[in-house]
């Protein structure tokens, strides 16, 4: 696969992702810990901030909106990713 298309089932997507090397598989926060190099474990352990972008997976669309419900960053941060935004 060499292209994503709307039919693309969530799996295929992550697999296409792996596979590029563009993201990790999925990883339980509560369960797998946040998923960080060493590098970044000792800037956290010395008091630094890095930022480490996660991607939330939802198991449907009542769960989206309930996670938006709760956490104003997952809707701001959206926008630019939204169809027809950039």
């Amino acid at each position: 696969m060499d292209t994503i298309s709307q039919d693309t089932e969530i799996h295929e997507w992550i697999k296409f992702g792996v596979q590029k090397g563009w993201v990790s598989p999925p990883c339980c926060y509560s369960h797998d810990a946040l998923p960080t190099s060493l590098e970044e474990d000792d800037e956290f352990f010395e008091g630094g901030d890095p930022c480490i972008n996660i991607l939330r997976l939802y198991d449907d669309q009542e769960h989206r909106e309930a996670v938006e419900e709760n956490h104003s960053p997952s809707v701001w941060r959206k926008f630019p990713y939204e169809e027809g935004k950039s």
